[in-house]
C-alpha cells in the first residue's frame, strides 16, 4: 500500500508540477509528508496551480526542461531521492500544430531530465510518464496493449512518447542498473479530474462551456479510450516509486495503469454523461473539423500492475465523473479547491487495500 512513513521527509523532485496532474501529485506527496521541489513551465492564469496555491508548500522552479543547464542546476540543488517526470507537451492536436517543439519537450526534455539525474548520488527512484499513446496502433482491433507490445505512434505527440519511452529505457540499462537506481515509465489514458483547464480537451472545454455558454465541437465522437480519475494512475505512480526504492531490479522497466474494461467509452459517452454529472447546462456538437489522425480505439491491459504491484483501479467510470463534476462546480463558485481536492484524496487513499505481500509476485 502507499506508506505514509516511506513517504515522510522524502525529498522528490516533481517535474510538470504546474500542470493538471502535477498538481495533483504535488497535493498528494505533500498530504504525505513529501519534501516536494518542483520544475516546470509557468502555470497558465486559470489552473490548478493557481487556483489551489500549490506554490506555497513546495519549492516552484520555473523552469523549460528544453533547457538542459537549467534542470541540471535544479536537480542538483534539489538532492532528490525520488523523481517523478511528468513535465511535457501533453496535447495531440498542438503536436501537429509545432512538432518539433514538441519532440524537444517529449524527448529531449526526458533526455535532459535523466542525464541531470546521473550526476546526483541520492536519487534511488525515477518514475518517468509517457502514455498509453506510446504504442504501434492498428495491428490488432480492439487490442488491450501490454507493456511488451511495439511501441510506435502516428501523430508527433504519441511518436515523441514512444521515443520517450526507448530513450528511457537506454539511459536505464546504460547508467541508472548499474548504479542500483530504480527507473520505469508508466503509461496512462485518459485521466480526468478536477483543475484541468487545458485547450482543447474534452472535460475542460465542456466546463468552458457550462461558464460561457458555448456549444464545445467534438472531434472524434466515436473513438473508445480508457477513462480514468487521475487518483487512481498517481496512486500507482506512488506505489511504484516506493517498490523501485525497495527491489529496483524487480520493478524497473514499463508499466500500464489503466482501468477497468468497463471504464472504457466513447467520447460522445462521456460527454454526455459529464454534461449531466455537473448540472450547470454545458453543450456539444460534432466538430466540422475532425480530420486530424487519432486511434480509434485504445485499452490497456494492467495484468502486470496488477499481479506485481497489487495495484488496481478504484474508481468506476461514473464515480470518476461524479468527482471531477464534484470539484468544477467548486471551481466554477470560486470556492475552495484545494480543500476539495485534498479531500478527494483522503477518502480514495482509505480505499486503497492491497492484497498480502504473500499474494503479490515479484
Amino acid at each position: 500500500m502507499i506508506d505514509s512513513r516511506f513517504w515522510q521527509g522524502r525529498r522528490v523532485l516533481l517535474t510538470g508540477h504546474t500542470g493538471f496532474k502535477g498538481g495533483w501529485l504535488t497535493i498528494w506527496l505533500q498530504s504525505l509528508g513529501a519534501e516536494v521541489t518542483g520544475l516546470a513551465l509557468a502555470p497558465t492564469p486559470r489552473s490548478l496551480f493557481v487556483d489551489a496555491e500549490i506554490g506555497r508548500d513546495c519549492r516552484s522552479n520555473i523552469v523549460d526542461v528544453r533547457d538542459a543547464d537549467a534542470v541540471k542546476k535544479v536537480v542538483l540543488a534539489a538532492r532528490p531521492e525520488v523523481v517523478f517526470h511528468l513535465a511535457a507537451q501533453a496535447l495531440v492536436r498542438p503536436s501537429y500544430a509545432d512538432a518539433a517543439a514538441t519532440w524537444m519537450s517529449n524527448t529531449m526534455g526526458t533526455i535532459h531530465v535523466l542525464d541531470a539525474l546521473r550526476a546526483c548520488d541520492d536519487t534511488r527512484a525515477i518514475v518517468v510518464v509517457t502514455s498509453d499513446k506510446c504504442y504501434e496502433q492498428g495491428r490488432i482491433p480492439e487490442h488491450a496493449f501490454g507493456e511488451d507490445d511495439p511501441l510506435g505512434g502516428h501523430d508527433p505527440y504519441s511518436s515523441s512518447k514512444a521515443a520517450a519511452e526507448i530513450a528511457t529505457a537506454s539511459w536505464r540499462r546504460s547508467f541508472f542498473d548499474a548504479a542500483g537506481v530504480g527507473v520505469a515509465t508508466a503509461r496512462a489514458g485518459n485521466v480526468i479530474g478536477g483543475g484541468d483547464w487545458a485547450v482543447d480537451r474534452l472535460i475542460p472545454d465542456l466546463v468552458r462551456s457550462a461558464i460561457d455558454g458555448r456549444e464545445v465541437p467534438i472531434r472524434s465522437p466515436h473513438a473508445t479510450r480508457p477513462w480514468q480519475h487521475v487518483l487512481d494512475p498517481l496512486s500507482g505512480y506512488l506505489l511504484l516509486a516506493q517498490r523501485l526504492v525497495d527491489a529496483p531490479a524487480l520493478h524497473a522497466g514499463a508499466w500500464n495503469f489503466g482501468p477497468e474494461h468497463d471504464a472504457s467509452a466513447t467520447v460522445s459517452t462521456v460527454a454526455s454523461r459529464f454534461v449531466a454529472a455537473l448540472d450547470r447546462g454545458a453543450r456539444w456538437r460534432l466538430a466540422e473539423d475532425a480530420s486530424l489522425h487519432e486511434a480509434a480505439t485504445l485499452s490497456l491491459d494492467t495484468t502486470k500492475a496488477q499481479a506485481r504491484l497489487g495495484w488496481f483501479p478504484r474508481l468506476s467510470l461514473d464515480e470518476a465523473l461524479a468527482l471531477t463534476a464534484d470539484a468544477y462546480r467548486v471551481a466554477i463558485d470560486r470556492g475552495d479547491q484545494r480543500s476539495r481536492i485534498a479531500d478527494q484524496i483522503d477518502r480514495h487513499a482509505r480505499t486503497i487495500f492491497l492484497q498480502p505481500e504473500s499474494a503479490i509476485s515479484s
